[in-house]
């Protein structure tokens, strides 16, 4: 048998590293990242096997502006905070996170590791806001992020504070 260009076998997947990330906006927003898309050659999309431990939250609460995101349940038991709601979360739940929409994250409740599979869009320039900080970024293909207060930005019509 042939190997298959872009598949991974379940062998293959747990025995990929995984990298740690911390979110440079929250310390409490750990994770274990295995990127299967990376691993696979996608562009234009990303597609993470994640692990959140127990306590810790997914990724400091964020909206995006051009991408949508999803996020599927493998493991685990977790609080899924979208806007001001929140939700219990377990094995089999999907969120889906449509672009412009609600903020959101989750944090693992639970008392075992929190498995999801989350995906989201890959485009080359992207503006996010973490409406908890009053921060918003800017991420543009081949330049360095920025970050900037929100109380700064303005709007095009007439100078306006946002």
């Amino acid at each position: 048998m042939t190997k298959v260009p872009g598949h991974l076998s379940a062998d293959a997947i747990a025995a990929m590293a995984g990298l740690a990330k911390t979110h440079f906006l929250n310390g409490r927003a750990r994770r274990v990242n295995k990127s299967l898309g990376d691993a696979t050659g996608l562009k234009g999309i990303g597609v993470h096997l994640v692990e959140i431990a127990p306590g810790d939250l997914s990724t400091e609460h964020h909206v995006h502006h051009f991408e949508d995101e999803c996020v599927y349940v493998l493991e685990g038991r977790g609080t899924a905070h979208v806007g001001e709601a929140t939700t219990e979360i377990g094995p089999g739940d999907f969120l889906g996170h449509p672009k412009g929409g609600l903020a959101h994250s989750i944090e693992n409740t639970g008392t075992d590791p929190l498995r999801c599979l989350v995906i989201g869009e890959r485009r080359a320039h992207d503006v996010g806001d973490y409406p908890r900080l009053g921060k918003r970024v800017y991420r543009n293909a081949g330049l360095p992020w920025n970050l900037v207060d929100l109380a700064d930005v303005e709007t095009p019509e007439a100078g306006a504070k946002r």
